[in-house]
């Protein structure tokens, strides 16, 4: 599980900047959103301009308090914010608003599962604890190009939780699988849309190399602005590698920052990394500390979703699902929901809902003829689907005829009752007449052969029984009901 040899441990801290899903910018009331013109979305306070005044954004600090919850961290009665000042061309104050001494959020953990996993074990867990989380601003965007680069404003302002973990991360699958974790819970939680094709989601990656069993930590690199998940997996996996090649030389590590090129899956120095005071924090004398009461903290309380893995083990323990399947329907809430509420509707069969959903349902979503088709706009409704599967166990269809009738579904969003008649599949479980038909086949001399070999011990022999049977009753013989009429009679 370890990037490093059995020899050295490598030790792993994250800084994830997440912008919060808000509609309005966390200081500043002009709006934000993807793809818009350069420098469109900008107001006098986002850029800075003299005689203006930033105004605390309650519902940044009311989404920053939901993570915590959902983390279970503890929410402080005051928090503050402060001004990092230092010189960057995407910042047009030249300071950043953020939380130093008094944040947002404080503690709390995030359960991760690590790869191993089989069809109905799940893998090995462990909790990574959080050191706090502090809300502040995100900057602008330079783009480089030739000798120039240009800068777009609409991103800074935009409201910026920086959750900072405690350095309990001890390899790059547990570093992917944390990020994993965390943006199932933002999501989940509507606090968040992390999409980190967009920007939405940034990681700061610290890593560090000692003896193993030591107890003292090494000397720590940072590297900037990961924009994936993969490039945080490898990140982890060079500096691992990089640092122990450096230590096993005699030579020492030097705390710096550094920048990940992920096209030549290598790092590079930028900088020697900064200490607080090479920012020059002081408290902002334009936001007064903001009091949070017990009762804002209780409300929203009451949004926290379920967690992750508590369903997950829901699930597996209670439903009777394979794991593979509830692994699949939890990472989205809005699908779990949509499971739930056909389960509801049918419950002796949680497991044969969930697979029309894991499998059928997902892939006809995503492969829908002109564009992938949203949940919310699915032409097969939860009750509906119930209802299939009811049908397929009380053999009224089998569960081939329940694909043929699910796409039907699909397409027409009609019941599958009404389809099921319109196209004549129910099946024959008239135990009479298939007894008639079933001595009737067993008497034919062509199957004599066949016959003899299943009393020999050739269970399959027994499917060579079962064509002739479908092809007198037209294919709609109830095949549970031919198969024991079949061994009831041979016996």
């Amino acid at each position: 599980m370890s990037n490093a040899p059995s020899d050295w441990e490598v030790v792993i801290g994250l800084e994830v900047h997440v912008q919060l899903h808000t509609r309005a910018k966390v200081f500043a009331s002009s709006p934000w959103g993807f793809g818009k013109e350069p420098n469109e979305q900008v107001d006098p306070v986002v850029l800075g301009l003299p005689g203006t005044l930033p105004v605390v954004n309650r519902e940044a600090v009311e989404k920053s308090i939901l993570f915590g919850l959902v983390v279970g961290a503890s929410v402080p009665e005051h928090c503050s914010w402060d001004r990092k000042n230092y010189f960057y061309p995407d910042n047009p104050k030249n300071y950043q608003l953020t939380q130093k001494d008094f944040p947002v959020v404080v503690g709390g953990q995030v359960e991760i599962e690590l790869p191993g996993a089989s069809r109905n074990v799940m893998g090995e867990h462990k909790f990574i604890r959080i050191h706090h989380a502090h809300l502040e601003e995100d900057v602008g965007k330079l783009s480089h190009a030739g000798s120039g680069s240009l800068v777009d404003y609409n991103r800074a302002g935009v409201p910026l939780l920086e959750i900072v973990t405690e350095p309990d991360l001890r390899s790059s699958a547990e570093a992917e699988a944390f990020l994993r974790s965390l943006v199932a819970m933002l999501t989940q939680a509507g606090v968040a849309d992390c999409d980190m094709e967009k920007g939405q989601l940034r990681c700061d990656c610290n890593v560090s190399i000692r003896r193993r069993g030591a107890e003292k930590l090494g000397t720590r690199t940072e590297t900037k602005n990961l924009n994936s998940i993969s490039s945080v997996r490898d990140t982890v996996i060079y500096e691992t590698a990089r640092q122990i090649r450096e230590l096993e030389a005699g030579r020492s590590i030097t705390q710096e920052t550094r920048g990940w090129n992920a096209e030549l899956a290598r790092g590079y120095v930028l900088r020697d990394k900064e200490d607080a005071h090479d920012y020059r924090y002081f408290p902002d004398p334009d936001i007064p500390t903001l009091k949070i009461s017990r009762e804002t903290v209780a409300r929203l309380a009451k949004q926290v979703p379920e967690n992750l893995y508590d369903r997950q083990r829901r699930y597996v323990e209670k439903l009777g699902l394979p794991y593979t399947a509830a692994s699949v329907l939890v990472n989205d809430r809005a699908l779990a929901e949509w499971f739930e509420a056909a389960v509801a509707a049918h419950p002796t069969n949680p497991s044969g809902i969930a697979n029309l959903v894991a499998n059928d349902l997902l892939r006809d979503l995503a492969a829908s003829a002109t564009a992938p088709v949203s949940l919310e706009s699915c032409p097969i409704k939860p009750a509906q689907l119930a209802g299939l599967v009811k049908l397929t166990d009380e053999g009224v269809i089998s569960k081939q005829q329940a694909k043929e009738v699910f796409a039907e579904m699909f397409t027409s969003g009609r019941d599958a009752a009404a389809i099921v008649d319109a196209k004549g599949l129910r099946q024959n479980s008239d135990t009479g007449e298939l007894e008639k038909i079933v001595q009737e086949v067993i008497a034919d001399p062509a199957v004599a052969k066949s016959i003899a070999e299943y009393r020999a011990g050739n269970e399959k022999a027994i499917n060579a029984l079962k064509g002739p049977i479908m092809k007198r009753t037209q294919g709609k013989a109830n095949p549970v009901l031919i198969d024991q009429l079949l061994r009831k009679f041979l016996a």
